[in-house]
């Protein structure tokens, strides 16, 4: 088995959040640049990142502490059973976590992936001053809902509870981590074996069944597919977009992946002009790469975040 060879490797710590114990993967030293911090998205975990983080220039990696944390029920953070997790949460994680690694005189540049550039877009507008600058890499929120899909909604959520409870929303195992390796080279066809290995090892774990047998478990808690029982209100986002004053970048891959998850119920077109809500914001699209673009084109995205994130 071929594996990718890290050039930077990180340290793990672990950090009390909010009743959670938090994993987070550090980089680098802090220094006179602000701190990175790098938020990945659903059913990821921080050392996704990886690939971007060696794909850096020395000038920009130097004295700067780069920051990922695992979300709370993904990777390595632990914390008290659940049964559904709450969106509104991560932005109370991560103001944990600015205020531990950072302090809450420190701006920062916040770097969020689909789920965690959601995330990223809503904290920068509820606490503006704390984001230097921000990139959104296929953040796109979700598809506007009408008051009158409440009840079907609250209805769903109970009864997705109710069946994760029968164990009937648990995630697949595999056999081994060859086989989690290519269930990411399925999901992203421009995968390599070699980061696909290396990869899989981080985002699942071995585990000993109730048989004897060894199962590789994915990193990430089966309460995450429990939807969210509230509904998306466009009018809150664009109210938090509009409040953001970081100069923001919106990273896009080429592969329209917005398109193919909402088949029309949710466009690029859409997503642009709520775009226009945010104060100081450019868009750009990286070319041949998918939703998982720090995998698809780690030195493109890299040359991107230096140029954005320069001083000036």
């Amino acid at each position: 088995m071929s594996t990718y060879t890290v050039l930077r490797p990180s340290r793990s710590v672990f950090v009390p959040i909010r009743l959670y114990r938090y994993h987070v993967r550090l980089w680098g030293k802090p220094g006179p640049r602000p701190p990175l911090v790098l938020v990945h998205g659903w059913m990821d975990v921080a050392a996704s990142y990886q690939f971007m983080v060696d794909a850096l220039s020395h000038g920009f990696f130097d004295d700067r502490l780069i920051i990922a944390p695992d979300w709370r029920g993904f990777g390595q953070s632990t914390g008290p059973a659940c049964d559904h997790y709450a969106f509104a949460d991560y932005l109370g994680d991560l103001d944990g976590l600015l205020d531990h690694f950072a302090g809450a005189d420190t701006p920062v540049d916040l770097v969020g992936h689909s789920m965690g550039g959601n995330v990223a877009m809503m904290y920068a507008g509820a606490r503006p001053g704390r984001i230097r600058r921000l990139i959104n890499l296929e953040g796109f929120g979700m598809p506007a809902t009408r008051p009158e899909q409440a009840p079907a909604r609250f209805a769903k959520w109970m009864d997705e509870i109710k069946a994760l409870q029968r164990g009937e929303q648990a995630l697949k195992t595999y056999a081994d981590a060859a086989g989690v390796a290519a269930r990411l080279m399925k999901t992203n066809h421009r995968l390599p074996q070699a980061k696909a290995d290396w990869l899989a090892r981080q985002w699942a774990e071995p585990r000993v069944e109730p048989d004897g047998a060894t199962r590789w478990h994915i990193r990430g808690e089966a309460a995450h597919r429990i939807t969210s029982a509230q509904l998306f209100r466009v009018d809150e986002m664009l109210a938090l977009y509009a409040a953001i004053t970081a100069p923001t970048l919106v990273v896009e891959a080429s592969d329209d992946s917005l398109g193919r998850w909402w088949q029309r119920r949710f466009t690029l077109d859409e997503f642009h002009q709520r775009l226009q809500s945010v104060p100081q914001c450019r868009r750009t699209t990286l070319p041949d790469c998918g939703h998982m673009l720090h995998h698809d084109q780690p030195d493109l995205l890299a040359r991107e975040v230096e140029a954005f994130l320069a001083p000036g």
